[in-house]
């Protein structure tokens, strides 16, 4: 499998509250987040890890371009300020054309490790008709979440923007795709569209088939006073509600 980190963000809520390291090198369970997440993603077989970061982080770019010399697998840094998430989904998954299904999460999702294995396990064994994965949770605690409404085969039927009745989950902000969703993204930022949740929607209009994995509890770190409850979170057990 291969992975992306999008840590393209400011991260100025945080450095507001007074929080002086950049995001991705904020430490969760004794390592930076990032880091973190490269460790999970080859101890689960990564074929190759792309990350992107802003031009402001230079002190990111250079824990990453030092880590990059231990890594068991190839490595891409990709060093862009984009103007909205979706511009940074879109350089990542450029990358990964022709490689077969890819994973791409972004830096402050964060997840007991016990659990992404089964999903990526569930992804890469997945029947060839499905064309993504994404990883879904039923904790709430974004200040706006985006719903996810199932088929009873898990089916992603539609992405909401408001809860409704039936609808239990919400996207945990790991998402796996296959090749067939990098075009529709392309003519999404075409066409001006500039939020995630809108190219979720688009890849659903499109006729792309997508599941929901639920992997449990999954938390964002968005708020000096996140790190701490996200720390306790992943210490508190390998395998999540």
């Amino acid at each position: 499998m291969n992975y992306g980190i999008i840590a393209a963000g400011q991260g100025s809520r945080l450095a507001q509250e007074g929080v002086e390291l950049p995001k991705p090198l904020v430490k969760i369970d004794g390592r930076p987040m990032i880091g973190r997440l490269i460790d999970i993603f080859v101890k689960c077989g990564a074929e190759s890890i792309s990350i992107i970061v802003n031009e402001e982080m230079t002190e990111v770019a250079d824990y990453l371009r030092q880590l990059a010399e231990t890594l068991p697998c190839p490595f891409n840094l990709v060093v862009k300020t984009t103007p909205t998430s979706m511009h940074s989904f879109y350089e990542l998954s450029s990358l990964m054309k022709g490689k077969g299904r890819f994973i791409i999460t972004t830096v402050d999702t964060i997840f007991r490790e016990g659990d992404f294995e089964p999903y990526v396990r569930a992804f890469r064994e997945a029947p060839a008709e499905v064309d993504g994965m994404m990883a879904v949770t039923s904790f709430i605690d974004d200040e706006k979440p985006l719903y996810v409404a199932t088929g009873g085969d898990d089916r992603i039927t539609a992405f909401l923007d408001s809860p409704q009745e039936g609808v239990k989950y919400v996207s945990g902000g790991i998402y796996g795709l296959s090749g067939k969703a990098i075009p529709v993204l392309g003519d999404c930022l075409a066409k001006g569209v500039g939020r995630m949740r809108n190219y979720q929607r688009a890849l659903v209009e499109n006729g792309l088939f997508l599941k929901a994995f639920d992997m449990g509890k999954i938390v964002d770190v968005d708020h000096a006073s996140d790190i701490a409850s996200a720390d306790a979170f992943v210490k508190s057990g390998e395998i999540g509600i």
